[in-house]
């Protein structure tokens, strides 16, 4: 093959992954479009601020109210990622620097199972196990009377659902952390603890960062499961024993009755708009404390 060739040859291969990545790149800004455009019907007539600070949602009545949709998605979300956090770091800071190489056999195929579990499959756990644990055990412990559907079930299940996919990311990111760091704390006479906090997760936090972020855009997305536990009432929820109507389960739950309502179509894309912009800002705000991260570790 001619020098010459292989200069075309690469040429065109470097046009055409740009092409393909900028496609990829264009793919968010065509979602934003098409929901936006969607959402204009209802938005010549509500103003935004008034759809996202209201809270009656009666379609019936023209009233599209969406905070507590808003509000219960944040409850469960946040709650959900204060269950799930902790226990996969320390999940992962065990299986790569403690346990021993059986242990770590047995244990990594059952995390790549919970990986594919359907998310309608730990909704149904939720149901028989989590909500009576709930309205039975430790509801009546706080003195609350509670049917058990409530935010801090849809957080245990949902937290239960992401964990598997940030414990697979963490080990693999504490996998990579260099040998010879740990090796050159140990000979100065750090313990093995003392290591890890102080050389491991100093190294390996814009990675844990990384993976925070990742699990919260999947938890903010998450439909099924949530649909299931929470209640789906369209109330503010004042603590983890109330209901919640998250924003995914409302999409979900009303998709199929858009066309018998004017504007119901627009509301839900509305809905979608701003479910899509949450994300959209939260990995936004996570890539700036990200780099923040980057830097002080440097």
């Amino acid at each position: 093959m001619s020098l010459k060739s292989r200069l075309l040859k690469d040429k065109y291969g470097k046009m055409l992954m740009l092409a393909l990545v900028v496609f990829c790149l264009s793919i968010a800004f065509f979602i934003g479009l098409g929901l936006y455009s969607r959402s204009v019907p209802l938005l010549k007539i509500f103003r935004s601020f008034e759809l996202l600070s209201s809270s009656e949602w009666v379609p019936g009545k023209m009233k599209f109210g969406l905070f507590p949709f808003i509000t219960g998605t944040l409850w469960v979300t946040v709650l959900s990622m204060l269950i799930a956090i902790p226990p996969c770091v320390l999940a992962a800071i065990y299986l790569t620097e403690y346990a021993n190489q059986r242990v770590v056999r047995i244990v990594r195929p059952v995390i790549d199972v919970l990986a594919g579990i359907p998310s309608v499959i730990f909704g149904v756990w939720g149901i028989i196990l989590i909500i009576p644990f709930i309205r039975d055990v430790l509801a009546p412990i706080f003195g609350v009377h509670t049917s058990g559907y409530t935010v801090l079930a849809g957080a245990i299940v949902l937290a239960v659902s992401v964990f598997p996919i940030v414990l697979q990311l963490l080990i693999e990111l504490f996998k990579t952390v260099p040998e010879d760091l740990r090796n050159a704390s140990l000979s100065l006479g750090a313990t093995q603890w003392q290591t890890i906090k102080f050389v491991m997760l100093r190294k390996a936090g814009p990675g844990v960062v990384s993976a925070v972020v990742i699990a919260f855009s999947r938890a903010f997305g998450e439909t099924m499961s949530v649909i299931m536990v929470t209640g789906n009432v369209p109330i503010v929820p004042s603590s983890i024993f109330d209901p919640a109507y998250p924003l995914p389960s409302l999409i979900a739950n009303n998709f199929g009755e858009m066309l018998s309502i004017p504007l119901y179509d627009s509301a839900l894309m509305f809905v979608a708009l701003v479910l899509f912009l949450i994300v959209l800002i939260f990995n936004i705000i996570s890539r700036y404390i990200l780099r923040q991260v980057e830097l002080s570790s440097v």
